[in-house]
């Protein structure tokens, strides 16, 4: 056994401009809609430009990558509450 210190979680220290956030999808007509909702209601000046979206090679699924500013653990935690509440997301990161 090792008496060595687990590693300490990454602190993010805010505000953080230009933090990235990737959110895995099932490929679903207007969710780019849903997710900008989303986005844009947690997240002051988000810019719309800035998203990229990408399919998987069978389609079934999307990415999408995209920045925003983050203020706060707490609205780091509600983004992710809520673009999970969809039922069509499986990841956040």
């Amino acid at each position: 056994m090792s008496n060595e210190a687990s590693p300490e979680k990454p602190t993010i220290e805010f505000p953080c401009h230009d933090y990235h956030i990737s959110v895995v999808a099932d490929t679903h007509d207007g969710f780019v809609t849903i997710l900008e909702e989303i986005v844009t209601r947690h997240c002051d000046g988000y810019d719309a430009e800035e998203l990229r979206v990408i399919a998987s090679k069978n389609g079934k699924f999307q990415s999408f990558r995209f920045s925003i500013t983050a203020e706060s653990e707490e609205q780091l935690k509600n983004l992710h509450e809520d673009l999970k509440a969809t039922g069509r997301v499986h990841m956040v990161l």
